[in-house]
Protein backbone atom coordinates (compact mmCIF):
# COMPACT_ATOMS: atom_id res chain seq x y z
CA UNK A 1 0.00 0.00 0.00
CA UNK A 2 3.21 2.43 -0.05
CA UNK A 3 1.93 5.71 -1.63
CA UNK A 4 -1.20 5.14 -2.56
CA UNK A 5 -4.05 7.67 -1.80
CA UNK A 6 -7.35 8.01 -0.62
CA UNK A 7 -7.94 9.23 -4.19
CA UNK A 8 -6.13 6.14 -5.68
CA UNK A 9 -8.72 3.60 -3.58
CA UNK A 10 -11.76 5.38 -3.00
CA UNK A 11 -14.79 4.50 -5.17
CA UNK A 12 -16.06 7.65 -6.85
CA UNK A 13 -19.33 7.25 -8.42
CA UNK A 14 -21.28 7.19 -4.97
CA UNK A 15 -24.85 6.29 -4.72
CA UNK A 16 -26.36 9.26 -2.53
CA UNK A 17 -29.89 11.04 -0.96
CA UNK A 18 -31.10 14.21 -0.42
CA UNK A 19 -32.04 14.94 3.02
CA UNK A 20 -35.75 14.16 2.63
CA UNK A 21 -35.67 10.80 0.91
CA UNK A 22 -37.70 8.27 2.93
CA UNK A 23 -36.29 5.54 5.28
CA UNK A 24 -37.88 3.06 3.51
CA UNK A 25 -36.84 4.16 0.13
CA UNK A 26 -33.25 4.03 1.50
CA UNK A 27 -34.21 0.62 3.14
CA UNK A 28 -34.69 -0.48 -0.39
CA UNK A 29 -31.96 1.18 -1.98
CA UNK A 30 -29.35 -0.64 0.65
CA UNK A 31 -30.75 -4.56 -0.20
CA UNK A 32 -31.30 -4.00 -4.23
CA UNK A 33 -27.63 -2.45 -4.42
CA UNK A 34 -26.19 -5.09 -1.97
CA UNK A 35 -24.27 -1.83 -0.26
CA UNK A 36 -24.38 -0.76 3.60
CA UNK A 37 -24.68 2.61 3.50
CA UNK A 38 -25.35 6.18 1.66
CA UNK A 39 -24.11 9.24 2.20
CA UNK A 40 -26.64 12.35 2.64
CA UNK A 41 -25.94 15.05 0.50
CA UNK A 42 -27.42 18.63 -0.55
CA UNK A 43 -28.05 18.78 -4.23
CA UNK A 44 -24.30 20.82 -4.89
CA UNK A 45 -22.64 17.84 -3.12
CA UNK A 46 -22.42 19.16 0.28
CA UNK A 47 -21.93 15.94 2.69
CA UNK A 48 -24.90 16.24 5.43
CA UNK A 49 -24.36 13.00 7.15
CA UNK A 50 -24.23 8.99 6.10
CA UNK A 51 -27.36 6.45 6.79
CA UNK A 52 -26.14 3.00 7.49
CA UNK A 53 -27.38 -0.03 8.09
CA UNK A 54 -26.63 0.40 11.82
CA UNK A 55 -29.09 3.64 11.61
CA UNK A 56 -31.98 1.30 9.69
CA UNK A 57 -31.73 -1.31 12.32
CA UNK A 58 -31.33 1.41 15.28
CA UNK A 59 -34.85 2.28 14.18
CA UNK A 60 -36.43 -0.92 13.67
CA UNK A 61 -35.34 -1.58 17.29
CA UNK A 62 -36.77 1.64 18.56
CA UNK A 63 -40.35 0.08 17.82
CA UNK A 64 -39.28 -1.72 20.90
CA UNK A 65 -38.18 1.19 23.25
CA UNK A 66 -40.57 1.64 26.24
CA UNK A 67 -40.64 4.78 27.73
CA UNK A 68 -38.63 5.05 31.08
CA UNK A 69 -40.32 4.47 34.23
CA UNK A 70 -41.01 7.20 37.25
CA UNK A 71 -38.14 6.83 39.07
CA UNK A 72 -35.70 6.11 35.68
CA UNK A 73 -36.67 9.33 34.43
CA UNK A 74 -35.30 11.22 37.31
CA UNK A 75 -32.18 10.45 36.58
CA UNK A 76 -32.49 9.79 32.27
CA UNK A 77 -30.80 12.71 30.30
CA UNK A 78 -33.48 14.70 27.95
CA UNK A 79 -31.36 15.62 25.11
CA UNK A 80 -30.22 11.93 24.94
CA UNK A 81 -33.73 10.46 25.14
CA UNK A 82 -35.02 13.38 22.41
CA UNK A 83 -32.16 12.40 19.67
CA UNK A 84 -33.18 8.53 20.25
CA UNK A 85 -36.65 9.62 19.48
CA UNK A 86 -36.08 11.32 16.62
CA UNK A 87 -33.45 8.74 15.51
CA UNK A 88 -35.53 5.70 15.92
CA UNK A 89 -38.88 7.38 14.95
CA UNK A 90 -37.41 9.64 12.19
CA UNK A 91 -39.25 9.06 8.49
CA UNK A 92 -36.21 10.69 6.57
CA UNK A 93 -32.95 9.99 5.49
CA UNK A 94 -31.89 13.07 7.77
CA UNK A 95 -33.92 12.13 11.02
CA UNK A 96 -32.09 9.01 10.84
CA UNK A 97 -28.95 9.78 9.44
CA UNK A 98 -25.13 9.46 11.20
CA UNK A 99 -24.69 13.46 11.56
CA UNK A 100 -21.08 12.71 12.79
CA UNK A 101 -19.14 11.62 9.84
CA UNK A 102 -15.82 10.26 9.66
CA UNK A 103 -13.79 11.74 6.73
CA UNK A 104 -10.75 12.35 4.82
CA UNK A 105 -8.81 14.34 2.64
CA UNK A 106 -8.28 13.14 -1.24
CA UNK A 107 -4.28 12.91 -0.17
CA UNK A 108 -5.04 10.97 2.96
CA UNK A 109 -2.61 8.00 2.77
CA UNK A 110 -4.24 4.06 2.45
CA UNK A 111 -1.77 3.76 6.26
CA UNK A 112 -3.53 6.48 7.94
CA UNK A 113 -7.37 5.45 6.62
CA UNK A 114 -6.16 1.82 7.72
CA UNK A 115 -5.94 3.20 11.43
CA UNK A 116 -8.46 5.48 11.65
CA UNK A 117 -11.20 2.29 10.22
CA UNK A 118 -9.42 0.36 12.87
CA UNK A 119 -9.30 3.09 15.90
CA UNK A 120 -12.92 3.64 15.48
CA UNK A 121 -14.14 0.19 14.39
CA UNK A 122 -15.79 1.72 11.25
CA UNK A 123 -16.34 -0.35 7.60
CA UNK A 124 -15.82 3.35 5.33
CA UNK A 125 -14.18 6.62 5.68
CA UNK A 126 -15.89 9.39 3.51
CA UNK A 127 -13.60 11.81 0.98
CA UNK A 128 -14.58 15.09 0.69
CA UNK A 129 -12.58 18.31 -0.35
CA UNK A 130 -14.21 20.95 0.49
CA UNK A 131 -16.97 19.61 2.43
CA UNK A 132 -17.95 18.05 -0.82
CA UNK A 133 -18.26 14.24 -1.61
CA UNK A 134 -15.64 12.94 -3.61
CA UNK A 135 -16.15 9.17 -2.92
CA UNK A 136 -15.96 6.54 -0.07
CA UNK A 137 -12.86 4.32 0.65
CA UNK A 138 -14.24 1.12 2.60
CA UNK A 139 -12.48 -1.89 3.89
CA UNK A 140 -12.53 -3.50 0.80
CA UNK A 141 -10.44 -1.14 -1.32
CA UNK A 142 -8.18 -1.42 1.34
CA UNK A 143 -8.04 -5.17 0.77
CA UNK A 144 -7.53 -4.76 -2.91
CA UNK A 145 -4.91 -2.24 -2.14
CA UNK A 146 -3.19 -4.73 0.34
CA UNK A 147 -3.03 -7.96 -2.17
CA UNK A 148 -2.07 -4.50 -5.26
CA UNK A 149 1.16 -5.91 -6.93
CA UNK A 150 4.06 -3.88 -5.35
CA UNK A 151 5.46 -1.02 -7.71
CA UNK A 152 9.19 -1.85 -8.89
CA UNK A 153 12.15 -0.37 -7.36
CA UNK A 154 13.82 2.06 -9.33
CA UNK A 155 17.06 0.61 -7.94
CA UNK A 156 18.30 -1.81 -6.40
CA UNK A 157 19.38 -1.45 -3.06
CA UNK A 158 22.60 -2.43 -1.66
CA UNK A 159 23.06 -4.86 1.50
CA UNK A 160 24.46 -1.90 3.34
CA UNK A 161 21.70 0.29 2.98
CA UNK A 162 18.98 -2.29 3.97
CA UNK A 163 21.01 -3.68 6.91
CA UNK A 164 20.65 0.24 8.05
CA UNK A 165 17.01 0.33 7.19
CA UNK A 166 16.46 -2.62 9.31
CA UNK A 167 18.32 -1.54 12.48
CA UNK A 168 15.89 2.36 12.67
CA UNK A 169 12.58 0.05 12.08
CA UNK A 170 14.21 -2.52 15.25
CA UNK A 171 14.66 0.74 16.82
CA UNK A 172 11.26 2.47 16.52
CA UNK A 173 9.84 -0.50 18.39
CA UNK A 174 10.10 -0.82 21.85
CA UNK A 175 9.62 -4.87 21.71
CA UNK A 176 12.78 -5.11 20.20
CA UNK A 177 15.96 -6.13 21.77
CA UNK A 178 18.79 -4.64 19.72
CA UNK A 179 21.53 -5.31 22.42
CA UNK A 180 21.20 -8.90 22.17
CA UNK A 181 19.62 -9.26 18.42
CA UNK A 182 22.31 -8.43 14.99
CA UNK A 183 21.48 -8.45 11.74
CA UNK A 184 23.17 -9.46 8.66
CA UNK A 185 22.19 -8.40 5.30
CA UNK A 186 23.46 -10.75 2.39
CA UNK A 187 22.22 -10.24 -1.25
CA UNK A 188 18.91 -9.19 0.04
CA UNK A 189 18.82 -12.15 2.56
CA UNK A 190 18.53 -10.69 6.05
CA UNK A 191 19.46 -13.19 8.75
CA UNK A 192 19.33 -12.29 12.88
CA UNK A 193 21.11 -14.00 15.04
CA UNK A 194 21.92 -13.40 18.68
CA UNK A 195 19.14 -13.89 21.33
CA UNK A 196 15.12 -13.35 21.59
CA UNK A 197 12.49 -12.71 24.30
CA UNK A 198 9.72 -14.86 23.32
CA UNK A 199 8.65 -16.35 20.11
CA UNK A 200 6.09 -13.14 19.65
CA UNK A 201 9.21 -11.52 19.15
CA UNK A 202 10.89 -14.15 16.82
CA UNK A 203 7.49 -13.61 14.60
CA UNK A 204 7.37 -9.94 15.11
CA UNK A 205 11.01 -9.20 14.24
CA UNK A 206 10.37 -11.36 10.82
CA UNK A 207 7.13 -9.08 9.60
CA UNK A 208 9.41 -6.14 10.77
CA UNK A 209 12.12 -7.19 8.11
CA UNK A 210 9.71 -8.25 5.65
CA UNK A 211 8.57 -4.75 5.30
CA UNK A 212 11.58 -3.02 4.24
CA UNK A 213 11.65 -2.69 0.79
CA UNK A 214 14.94 -4.37 -1.12
CA UNK A 215 14.32 -7.56 1.62
CA UNK A 216 14.11 -10.69 -0.46
CA UNK A 217 14.07 -13.02 2.32
CA UNK A 218 14.22 -13.42 6.17
CA UNK A 219 15.98 -15.94 8.07
CA UNK A 220 16.15 -16.21 12.34
CA UNK A 221 18.69 -17.64 13.83
CA UNK A 222 18.21 -16.26 17.23
CA UNK A 223 17.82 -18.07 20.26
CA UNK A 224 15.85 -18.04 23.74
CA UNK A 225 17.60 -15.78 25.92
CA UNK A 226 19.82 -17.60 28.52
CA UNK A 227 18.35 -17.34 31.97
CA UNK A 228 21.50 -15.91 33.50
CA UNK A 229 21.05 -12.81 30.95
CA UNK A 230 19.17 -10.06 31.97
CA UNK A 231 16.47 -8.50 29.35
CA UNK A 232 14.71 -5.33 30.61
CA UNK A 233 10.41 -5.17 29.62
Amino acid sequence: MQGLRARDLMTPDVVTVPPDTPVTAIARLLAERGISAVPVTEADGTLRGIVTEADLIRRLAGEEDEPPGWLGSLFADPEALADRYARTHGLTADEVMTEQVVTVGPDETAQRIAHIMEERGIRRVVVTEGGRLRGIVSRADLLHALIAPPQPESAELSDERIRRAVLAAMRREPWVDTFYTMVEVKDGVVTFHGFRRSDAVQRALRVLAENVPGVRKVEDQTRPVPAFIYVAS
